[in-house]
C-alpha cells in the first residue's frame, strides 16, 4: 500500500514544467533568436564570373582580339586533330554575344603568292576602325577585315617568325624572328631596321612609353628596348627556374610588365623595378588588361601530368588589381583547359564585364559575364520600428493609420499568415486584434522589436493556462488529503 497524493504533486510538477517549457520556447524562437551569420566569401562581395556560353564555331582557337572600336571578336585558329575531313584553319570573326560567325578568311598567300586556306597562330594588332594584323606560319605577316575571304600578307626573309605586334608608324609591324626584333612593312614583309639581342623570342610591345620588352626565357632575361633608337635601355634579371616561359603583356595604364614563368608570374614596374609576384598550382598562359576598371586577368592552364601534384585537367582564370597585385574575384574554374595541346588566349570587353577565353585542348571560346551577388535582406528584428511622429494627428476610432481616409465602407487589411512556430487563429492578422477592427482609444504602441509583437499574445496565453493548472493541482491536492486512502493494488 502506498500514498497516491505524490503521483498527483507528480503530475502537478509535470504539467507545470511543460507549460514553462513550452513558454520559453516560443519566447526563444521569436525576436530574440539570431539570424544566421552569412557564409564568408573568398573575395570581397564574392563577385565572380559565370559562364554564359561556350563558342565552338572558330576550329582551334591560338589566340584570340576584341576590336576596341568594331567590337568584333578576331580568333585565329588551327586546325582539330578530331575533322580529319574539314580543315578549320584560318582567321574568324565572331560576335562576341553568341560565338556565330561572321566572316571567314580562308585564302592566306604562302611564300610563293599561292592562296590557300592556313592556320593563324598569332593576332598582332588591330586596324584602324576594323581588322587585324595576324602572323600565320612560317614567316608569314596578314591583315584582313570583317567581310574578306581573302587576306593581304607578304612574307619576311629569314627565319620563323616567332611573335608579332604593333609597329611604331602606320603600315608596320614589329616581330621577332628567334633573338631578332625587326620592324617590317605590312604590304611587302621588307625590313626597315632590326636589333639582335643575345636571346629570346618573344616580346610585349608599350606603345604609349616607346617601349618593347623583350623576354630570353632561357636566359631568365627581360630586355626593355627603346623602340624610337631601337637599342637596349636596361635588362632584368628574371627569377631562376626551370620551366618553360609563359607569356609576356605590358598593362597599358601603368607600363608595368608582366611575365609567366612556370607556376608563377613576375611583375615588373615600367622602370623594371620588381613589384611583385602570383604564384598558383597551374601555368600561367596568358594576361589580358582592362584599364577602364584598372584590373588584370591571368588564365592558368592545367599542365595535364598526373606526376605532378595538383593536376586535375581544369584551369583557372584569375583577377587582381593592376596596381598592387591584389585578387579581386574568386578565382573561376575552367574545366578542361590543359596546355598540352595548345596555349590559351583571352580576350576582355571593356569595362571587364565579359571575358572569353580559349581552350585550344577543347576547340572552344567560353564567354564568361561578370556576377555580383544581390545584398543581403536587412533583418527586420535587428532594427526597432519607429516611432510615431508625434506631430501627426491621431487615427480616429475603427480605423488604422496608413489606409486612406474618405467616403465609403471602411474595409480592414487582409489577414497575414502566422509565421512558423507562432500561434495565431486562423484569420488572424499576427500580432494584432484576431482580424477584428481595433477598439475604439488611442492605437498601440509599437512593439520595440518586430517579431516579439507576433509572439507576444501566445506567450501571455500560455502563461494563463499554466496558471490555471497550478491552481486546480492545488486544489486536487488538498481535496485528496481530507480523504482516507484505499487499500489495494497500486
Amino acid at each position: 500500500m502506498k500514498p497516491h497524493a505524490p503521483r498527483v504533486t507528480g503530475a502537478l510538477v509535470f504539467t507545470t514544467a511543460t507549460a514553462a517549457a513550452l513558454i520559453v520556447a516560443v519566447t526563444a524562437g521569436g525576436a530574440g533568436a539570431e539570424p544566421a551569420a552569412p557564409s564568408p566569401q573568398a573575395a570581397p562581395g564574392g563577385v565572380t564570373y559565370r559562364e554564359a556560353g561556350r563558342f565552338t564555331t572558330a576550329g582551334k582557337p591560338r589566340d584570340l582580339l576584341l576590336h576596341p572600336e568594331s567590337k568584333n571578336l578576331y580568333v585565329g585558329s588551327d586546325d582539330l586533330a578530331d575533322t580529319a575531313d574539314v580543315n578549320e584553319g584560318g582567321l574568324y570573326v565572331l560576335n562576341p554575344a553568341d560565338g556565330s560567325v561572321r566572316s571567314t578568311v580562308t585564302r592566306i598567300p604562302g611564300p610563293t603568292g599561292t592562296l590557300a586556306r592556313r592556320a593563324v597562330t598569332r593576332i598582332g594588332a588591330a586596324l584602324p576602325g576594323d581588322g587585324v594584323v595576324f602572323g600565320y606560319p612560317l614567316r608569314g605577316i596578314g591583315t584582313a577585315r570583317t567581310g574578306d575571304e581573302t587576306a593581304a600578307g607578304a612574307w619576311v626573309a629569314g627565319a620563323t617568325v616567332t611573335d608579332i605586334g604593333p609597329g611604331t608608324g602606320p603600315g608596320t609591324a614589329l616581330v621577332a624572328q628567334g633573338p631578332v626584333l625587326a620592324e617590317v612593312e605590312l604590304a611587302t614583309a621588307a625590313v626597315r631596321r632590326s636589333l639582335t639581342l643575345e636571346g629570346g623570342d618573344s616580346f610585349a610591345v608599350d606603345a604609349a612609353r616607346k617601349t618593347v620588352w623583350f623576354t630570353d626565357f632561357a636566359n631568365r632575361r627581360l630586355y626593355k628596348v627603346d623602340t624610337e633608337r631601337l637599342a637596349v635601355v636596361a635588362t632584368v634579371e628574371l627569377p631562376a627556374g626551370e620551366g618553360f616561359g609563359g607569356f609576356t603583356e605590358v598593362d597599358p595604364q601603368t607600363g608595368a610588365v608582366w611575365v609567366g614563368l612556370d607556376n608563377s608570374v613576375a611583375v615588373y614596374a615600367a622602370t623594371g623595378t620588381r613589384l611583385g609576384a602570383l604564384s598558383g598550382k597551374d601555368l600561367p598562359r596568358a594576361a589580358r588588361f582592362d584599364s577602364a576598371t584598372g584590373q588584370a586577368f591571368v588564365v592558368w592552364q592545367d599542365a595535364w601530368d598526373p606526376s605532378l601534384p595538383g593536376s586535375d585537367n581544369d584551369g583557372t582564370l584569375t583577377v587582381h588589381r593592376s596596381a598592387d597585385l591584389t585578387e579581386l574575384v574568386r578565382p573561376v574554374v575552367l574545366p578542361g583547359n590543359q596546355v598540352q595541346l595548345g596555349v590559351a588566349s583571352l580576350a576582355v570587353q571593356p569595362g571587364a564585364e565579359v571575358v572569353l577565353v580559349s581552350s585550344p585542348a577543347q576547340g572552344t571560346i567560353t564567354r564568361l559575364e561578370r556576377f555580383v551577388p544581390p545584398a543581403p535582406s536587412p533583418d527586420p528584428s535587428s532594427h526597432p520600428s519607429p516611432s510615431p511622429d508625434p506631430s501627426a494627428s491621431a487615427p480616429s476610432p475603427g480605423s488604422s493609420a496608413g489606409t486612406p481616409t474618405g467616403p465609403g465602407p471602411a474595409t480592414s487589411p487582409a489577414a497575414s499568415p502566422a509565421p512558423a512556430g507562432s500561434t495565431a487563429a486562423p484569420g488572424a492578422v499576427v500580432g494584432g486584434t484576431g482580424g477584428q477592427p481595433p477598439a475604439a482609444g488611442p492605437a498601440p504602441a509599437p512593439a520595440p522589436h518586430g517579431s516579439l509583437a507576433s509572439t507576444g499574445t501566445t506567450v501571455l496565453s500560455l502563461a494563463g493556462t499554466a496558471a490555471t493548472l497550478t491552481l486546480a493541482g492545488w486544489a486536487l491536492i488538498r481535496f485528496r488529503a481530507g480523504r482516507p486512502g484505499r487499500t489495494g493494488p497500486g
